[in-house]
């Protein structure tokens, strides 16, 4: 009965993915009531997502591991969703409002996974970073609310059973070793239409997007799954969610990590 009720979510969630459509609220008798419920009903939808064309699982995405980021969705802890082939580019210069639904923009810093993670080691802590970590990026993470309602309003389970709001990630193809910036410290600006919007930091990722990356590893591997060689992490905001409108043109200025431009219409 459960894992009926959580798939007929899922489908219903994968429906409106595919049409860039919202609801507002699920049917009370399949909507999540819990982590669990909400869990469950992403990896279902994750099956899903799966019987696409061409697409495979990129790596896994954080959120509101930035204080800003949690206020405005109401969620007081971190939470994790997955990140595909099919819903990701390097360097894209051009995205098209059709294929959204209520976008905001997230400018990330990504980690890549040097090997396959050995669970039954966890958990790992700050000094093992370069055992599982080889490199890392700048990414902007595309976050679409599936429910026609204020952000503050969906609710933790819902954001999570929408694949934790995940809908396109844009990453640089320059990957670098994790001593290239500090990452108690290094400022990220976003500018809209050439303009300076906002100016965000990586200490505002958990103080160092390296706990995030280490808070993801190590609650996946009390459930079991291990990260593997390549995928990648995204970490969360360095900077409030920004509305995505059209006609904007975006850039998420890294510094010496480069930048990611692009236009949506």
């Amino acid at each position: 009965m459960r894992l009926q009720k959580n798939l007929t979510a899922a489908k219903i969630l994968f429906e409106h993915r595919l049409n860039k459509t919202g609801l507002l609220n699920l049917n009370s008798k399949i909507e999540p009531i819990n982590f669990e419920d909400a869990y469950e009903i992403q990896n279902e939808l994750k099956s899903l997502y799966l019987t696409l064309n061409n697409n495979e699982i990129l790596g896994k995405k954080i959120g509101v591991t930035n204080e800003e980021a949690a206020k405005q969705v109401g969620i007081d802890k971190p939470f994790y969703g997955n990140l595909f082939t099919r819903f990701s580019e390097t360097n894209a210069n051009f995205l098209n409002s059709k294929n959204f639904h209520q976008p905001y923009v997230e400018p990330e810093i990504g980690f890549r996974i040097k090997e396959d993670i050995n669970i039954t080691q966890a958990p790992f802590k700050k000094e093992n970073i370069h055992d599982l970590i080889d490199g890392m990026l700048c990414s902007i993470e595309i976050v679409d609310f599936r429910f026609n309602k204020p952000i503050n309003e969906i609710g933790a389970f819902n954001i999570i059973a929408t694949n934790g709001a995940s809908d396109y990630w844009l990453r640089h193809q320059d990957i670098y070793q994790l001593e290239k910036v500090n990452l108690n410290n290094h400022k990220v600006k976003l500018f809209i239409n050439s303009e300076l919007h906002i100016i965000g930091n990586t200490n505002n990722v958990l103080k160092n997007p390296i706990n995030a990356a280490l808070w993801l590893i190590n609650t996946l591997a009390l459930k079991g799954e291990p990260m593997l060689k390549g995928q990648f992490i995204s970490t969360g905001s360095c900077t409030k969610a920004i509305v995505l409108k059209k006609g904007y043109k975006i850039k998420a200025d890294f510094g010496s990590l480069g930048s990611i431009e692009f236009e949506y219409n």
